[in-house]
């Protein structure tokens, strides 16, 4: 049995992918004591973390506390990139969070109701009612199409008078908007986005905000223009928090972007800490770092060279260690990591050698990329590292790693490491339109995907009552329309 302890800044779960629509989970009951505190430190070398109260009220008594532990699990996600342009900290509503999201629709109802005021000019209403979207992936795309639909399903009603004087724009630094989406999906929401007046800008970098006016670079030609805004999104990419930079400079890993693991997601350099989520990546380690010991667990008659017999006993086993050999395999349409080493044997010598294997090989580690920082890939790492931890008594009598290659002191891996499948992303784009980019190639856009994204989404939810919740408010928006009240 393990003690679990939570620490969280906030109280309830969130689940990111409905931010846009402002949309909330809640954390789910059990056997788990929770505190809500920001961690401040951690103490590697003597297992503790360091905790605050992150209470507003004037509360008696010590608002900081340590917690020691004998496993810990870093699942703090990422904050946002402002890469140190002025003023975005200032001037910029972010979107990670729920209170993001309420701040944000807040300050969307204050342009409206400032933009009625009498006395203002035509001038100042339209620079309150200009929406400026910085970004153009997921995030902000979804944040446009929300905000056009809200703006001409229900706000427009309201405040009838400025309808015309509304604004919507996306700059995007990048050639086109939804660039890691296919291009079918990226030029679907292009021109969605044309028809409903949701202006794009592409090809520009955002060089200050202030609160007033946005100054952009134009990349084809230098040239900097500055237009006026009401409101402005910043969500252009994610950084390491200020709690893992000061973990990682104590374990070594200072210099590194973001904080790595290993493939049974352990931190490196450290034997109790794991992570998950966008505060880490899983450093995947190269086949061909490791292909003379490949090929010496292959050649079990140390003959010096493999057979196929030989390979195709640890065929199973590579492909359980190196994620990148599936991935290449499946983009070169071959059906068998044997495939390899036949276009390596000769006709008249069905055996190869060393450097013939290594030749068969070496193109595999072309196909090794990091995971996206996406829900989905956190939502997998979380269930793999429960299912490691309730099963770690069974897996050390019957460990499920890989068998020919062993772990730290030459033991086998208890667990089989971790497995991203990636099971397709959605990019609603307003209008009950969006488009998905599903396993096998296939992409779906139009009003039928908008569906698969409601019962997929309502799914995800992590519990009855949340799913409830979430598919009341999509009806109750349908027949009443969307709350425009600042509560």
């Amino acid at each position: 049995m393990y003690d679990v302890q939570v620490v969280s800044p906030r109280n309830y779960f969130a689940f990111t992918p409905l931010l846009p629509s402002v949309t909330c989970g809640t954390q789910r009951n059990g056997e788990i004591q929770f505190w809500e505190a920001d961690c401040l430190k951690i103490d590697a070398e003597n297992n503790k973390i360091f905790c605050k109260a992150n209470f507003d009220n004037n509360t008696v008594g010590s608002e900081e506390f340590s917690l020691e532990y004998d496993y810990l699990v870093v699942a703090v996600g990422a904050q946002v990139n402002t890469f140190n342009t002025p003023g975005v900290k200032e001037n910029c509503h972010f979107l990670k969070d729920l209170e993001d999201a309420q701040r944000l629709r807040r300050t969307v109802i204050d342009c409206f109701e400032k933009a009625v005021l009498p006395d203002l000019t035509e001038e100042e209403r339209r620079t309150n009612l200009h929406f400026v979207i910085v970004g153009g992936g997921p995030t902000g795309v979804e944040f446009a199409a929300e905000l056009h639909d809200f703006l001409i399903e229900d706000l427009v009603n309201i405040y009838p008078t400025v309808k015309d004087l509304v604004k919507i724009s996306v700059v995007q630094s990048g050639d086109h908007i939804l660039n890691t989406f296919d291009e079918r999906i990226s030029s679907f929401a292009e021109q969605k986005f044309s028809r409903d007046g949701i202006e794009v800008q592409t090809g520009c970098r955002v060089v200050s905000v202030s609160d007033k006016e946005i100054t952009m670079k134009m990349k084809p030609t230098g040239e900097l223009c500055s237009i006026p805004h009401g409101l402005v999104l910043w969500s252009t990419g994610i950084s390491t928090r200020p709690v893992v930079k000061d973990f990682m400079e104590q374990i070594g890993q200072g210099k590194r972007r973001i904080l790595a693991t290993n493939e049974w997601l352990r931190v490196k350099e450290t034997e109790n800490v794991y992570a998950l989520g966008d505060c880490a990546t899983i450093d995947q380690r190269k086949i061909m770092d490791d292909i003379v010991a490949i090929f010496e667990a292959a050649d079990t008659d140390n003959s010096g060279t493999l057979t196929m017999v030989e390979f195709r006993a640890v065929v199973d086993d590579i492909i359980a260690r190196y994620p990148q050999v599936e991935t290449y395999l499946n983009n070169q349409h071959l059906g068998d990591l044997t495939d390899l080493l036949k276009d390596a044997m000769s006709e008249d010598k069905k055996e190869v050698d060393i450097e013939g294997f290594k030749k068969a090989i070496h193109l595999v580690d072309s196909q090794t990329t990091s995971l996206p920082a996406t829900a989905q890939v956190a939502g997998q790492q979380g269930k793999y590292l429960a299912k490691c931890f309730n099963r770690k008594n069974q897996c050390k009598e019957h460990p499920e790693g890989p068998r020919r290659f062993a772990g730290p002191g030459g033991t086998r891996h208890f667990f089989a490491p971790f497995r991203y499948k990636h099971f397709g992303q959605f990019a609603p784009l307003g209008g009950e339109q969006a488009a998905a980019e599903l396993p096998g190639d296939w992409v779906s856009m139009g009003h039928s995907t908008q569906w698969l994204w409601y019962s997929v989404y309502a799914s995800k939810q992590v519990s009855w009552r949340t799913r409830m919740l979430v598919v009341s408010d999509w009806t109750r928006r349908f027949i009443f329309g969307r709350d425009s009240s600042r509560i």
